[in-house]
């Protein structure tokens, strides 16, 4: 991907950014200007084979803008809420 730091380890060790749709695209794409259309970038990201890779890293990463694995940052924080909450409710079931 033209905007990942590949200076990351874990990026180098897992190479799933060779197989991105993304790969080439323009990375302003990704990072529109508040308020403007994500639709162009999700759509990029629709289909592509390592999307999930993708997300996943932009949640273990913590980024906190652009479109990532086909969310925006909106969405990243409702899934990042969800996750937390499900760990929370597993955690008290089983103690």
């Amino acid at each position: 991907m033209a905007f990942v730091d590949e200076s990351n380890s874990q990026i180098e060790e897992s190479g799933w950014w060779d197989y991105a749709n993304c790969l080439g695209v323009d990375p302003d794409l990704f990072f529109p200007e508040r308020g403007a259309s994500t639709k162009e970038a999700k759509e990029v990201c629709r289909g592509c084979i390592v999307r999930e890779d993708c997300l996943e890293y932009a949640l273990s990463h913590g980024e906190k803008f652009g479109i990532w694995g086909g969310m925006s940052e909106r969405e990243r924080r409702r899934l990042r809420r969800q996750r937390a909450l499900a760990r929370r409710a597993a955690a008290e079931r089983a103690s």
